[in-house]
C-alpha cells in the first residue's frame, strides 16, 4: 500500500468513531500540555530569580559572618557575631585591598512597623549612605539615610513600596509622617524605588534607618550582620574576594583559612545555587507530567486493541484479498502515529496558551523552550509507535479464516 492511501485510510478509520478518537487523543494532549507548561514555567521562575539576584549589583560580593556554635552545636551560617563596623573600615581603606570600590556595612533584623492603626512585620537594615552604590539603588522620593543621620544617630527612617502600601495605602505620600519600630517613632524621609521580588529577595519590604540607630538604640549590638562590597569591576570580584578575606582572617587573627569565621559569596554564587534549586524542581514537575503521556500511551493502546477487535471481520477480508501482515501493522501503526501526533500538536498549543497565561497572571516573564515542545512531539510520535505496536501486531497475526468467521 502507497502512503498516501495508509493515511487515508487510517483518517477515514478514525473518524468512525470520533468521540473514542477524542478521548484516546485526550491523554496524549495533556502529557504534552503539561510538560511544556512546567518547562517554560521552570525557565520563566530561572529567569525571574537571575533577574533579581543581578539587580542587587553585578560585581557585588556580600561578608556574613561564619555559624555559631552552643553547646558543641554548629548552627547555621550567619549567626555569629564576628564582623564589626570596624572591619567594615578597614576593608576599604587598607592598602592591601586594592579592588574594592565600595563598603555598606550592615545590620538586619525583622520587627514590628506600625503607622497610626496599621502594622506590619518587615525587614529593618541599618545601613550607610554607601548602601544605594553598593547595592544599585535608587530613590523614588525624598532622600536616603545620610552621614550626618549616621553621625547623630538620627531615627529617621526610608520605605520600601511595598510597606508604603502596607501602612499607608497605594499611592500614599509617607514623607513627613512618623512610624513606630519597637516602640520609637521615627520620622520618614524617602521611599526607594520598586525593585520587586519576594520572600528575602524582596527590597520592597524593607524599612532603612541609620546604622548607628540600628545598632545601639534598636537593637543593641556592636556587630554587623553583613558587609556588602562592591568590586571595581566584573573582572576583579575574585582578586577582590582574596584580597577581602586575607585581610578579613588577619584583623581576627586566624592562620587557617579553613577555620574562617565568615562567609564571602558573590551573585554569581547566589545565582548557581538559585538556578540548581529551579532547575531540580523544573526537572521534578516534567518527570510526573511525563507519567501522564505514560497513562495517555497506555490510553491509547487500550483503545487499539478494542479497535481491533471490532475490526477482526475486516482485517481478515483484506488478509484473504491479499493483504500482507506488514500492510496490516502499517495500518494500525498510522493510525496509532496519528493519534498520538495530532495531540502532541494540540498539546503544544495548550501548553503555550496555559504558560503564557500563568506568566501574566503570576508576574513572570513568558519563555517558551523550543527543544522542549520539539522533545514533546517526537515522545509523542515515539509513544504511538510503541503503544500502538502491540495492538498491530496482534491484528496481523489473525488467521484471515479464523478472523472472516468472527461474530
Amino acid at each position: 500500500m502507497e502512503l498516501s492511501e495508509v493515511m487515508a485510510t487510517a483518517f477515514e478509520a478514525l473518524t468512525l468513531n470520533k468521540m473514542r478518537t477524542v478521548l484516546a487523543t485526550l491523554g496524549i494532549v495533556i502529557g504534552i500540555g503539561a510538560v511544556i507548561a512546567l518547562v517554560s514555567l521552570g525557565q520563566a521562575s530561572q529567569l525571574a530569580v537571575q533577574s533579581q539576584i543581578q539587580s542587587l549589583g553585578s560585581n557585588l560580593l556580600t561578608v556574613i559572618p561564619g555559624a555559631q556554635t552552643s553547646g558543641g552545636v554548629r548552627g547555621a551560617e550567619g549567626g555569629a557575631a564576628s564582623l564589626t563596623l570596624d572591619d567594615a573600615k578597614a576593608i576599604m581603606t587598607s592598602p592591601q585591598v586594592t579592588t574594592v570600590a565600595n563598603v555598606s556595612p550592615e545590620l538586619s533584623r525583622r520587627a514590628q512597623v506600625v503607622a497610626g492603626g496599621n502594622n506590619t512585620n518587615t525587614q529593618v537594615l541599618g545601613s550607610t549612605p554607601a548602601y544605594t552604590m553598593v547595592r544599585e539603588l535608587s530613590i523614588a522620593s525624598g532622600r536616603f539615610i545620610t552621614q550626618q543621620d549616621v553621625d547623630g544617630m538620627d531615627k529617621v527612617a526610608v520605605l520600601g513600596p511595598q510597606v508604603v502600601s502596607d501602612l499607608f495605602g497605594d499611592g500614599a505620600n509617607p514623607i513627613g509622617q512618623s512610624v513606630r519600630i519597637k516602640g520609637m517613632s521615627f520620622r520618614v524621609v524617602g521611599v526607594t524605588e520598586s525593585k520587586g521580588g519576594s520572600g528575602f529577595m524582596n527590597r520592597d519590604d524593607i524599612v532603612f534607618v541609620p546604622l548607628s540607630t540600628a545598632q545601639k538604640l534598636l537593637f543593641g549590638v556592636n556587630y554587623l550582620s553583613s558587609i556588602s562590597i562592591a568590586a571595581k569591576s566584573e573582572q576583579a570580584m575574585d582578586q577582590a574576594r582574596n584580597e577581602v578575606g586575607y585581610l578579613l582572617l588577619a584583623r581576627h587573627k586566624l592562620s587557617d583559612p579553613t577555620q574562617a569565621d565568615f562567609t564571602i559569596f558573590s551573585q554569581e554564587d547566589i545565582l548557581g545555587a538559585a538556578s540548581q534549586v529551579t532547575g531540580t524542581f523544573t526537572t521534578l514537575l516534567s518527570g510526573i507530567a511525563m507519567i501522564s503521556l505514560l497513562v495517555g500511551g497506555i490510553g491509547i493502546m487500550n483503545i487499539m486493541l478494542v479497535t481491533v477487535i471490532e475490526r477482526t471481520r475486516e482485517i481478515g477480508l483484506r488478509k484473504s484479498l491479499g493483504a500482507r501482515k506488514r500492510d496490516i501493522i502499517t495500518q494500525f501503526l498510522a493510525e496509532s502515529i496519528i493519534l498520538t501526533v495530532v495531540g502532541g500538536v494540540l498539546g503544544m498549543v495548550l501548553g503555550i496558551m496555559l504558560s503564557y497565561v500563568v506568566s501574566i497572571l503570576i508576574g513572570l516573564p513568558f519563555t517558551l523552550s523550543l527543544t522542549s515542545v520539539f522533545l514533546a512531539i517526537g515522545v509523542s510520535g515515539g509513544i504511538g509507535i510503541i503503544f500502538g505496536l502491540y495492538p498491530a501486531q496482534k491484528a496481523a497475526k489473525l488467521s484471515p479464516i479464523e478472523a472472516l468467521r468472527f461474530e
